[in-house]
């Protein structure tokens, strides 16, 4: 895996001075994206493996696939990557890409998995708090798990806040049987 990550970055690099270059970052992150979610279909990935399809042939397929959320110069990337047999990487060059742009923004995707549904002053809350916490700006994405009985867990990269009940119930039980 690590590999894959090695290869994948110098790609995320060129793409991400291109579309800087092109005052057009926050395109081409939802281009890469929409062309990572094509690649990674078993049934794109199998055909990028096979003699039979041509890197045309797989420039084609994305391109129409994607229809008109690739500019001319994300088409052209694809096609690099399909010369070089490099198509399954981009999921990681995405990845990779979000973390560049997420350094130069001074933005940071966080995950709130709460127990009930957010309201908007509470999603507000939570947002600024964490902004203040981790010293950037926060794009928040929230989903419900009613395992988590009540509270929330907070992920923002390798950070990882459980402020859940069946969390502090877990580490309640542990810190129990450990003092046994």
């Amino acid at each position: 895996m690590a590999e894959r990550a090695t290869i994948a970055r110098p790609y995320a690099k060129a793409a991400f001075e291109y579309a800087r270059d092109a005052k057009g970052v926050a395109g081409w992150s939802q281009a890469l994206k929409t062309a990572s979610e094509i690649v990674s279909d078993p049934r794109v990935a199998a055909l990028t493996k096979s003699p039979a399809w041509t890197s045309a042939d797989l420039v084609g397929l994305v391109t129409d696939v994607a229809g008109s959320k690739l500019d001319a110069g994300m088409q052209n990337f694809v096609r690099v990557l399909a010369e070089n047999r490099r198509l399954l990487l981009l999921p990681e060059i995405s990845t990779h890409y979000e973390a560049l742009r997420s350094a130069v923004e001074n933005t940071i995707d966080v995950e709130v998995i709460s127990a009930v549904p957010l309201d908007s002053a509470q999603k507000e809350k939570l947002s600024a708090a964490l902004s203040t916490r981790l010293k950037r700006q926060v794009r928040m994405q929230n989903s419900v798990d009613s395992t988590l009985l009540g509270g929330a867990v907070v992920r923002a990269g390798d950070l990882v806040i459980d402020g859940s009940l069946k969390g502090r119930l877990e580490r309640l039980a542990t810190d129990l049987t450990s003092k046994n």
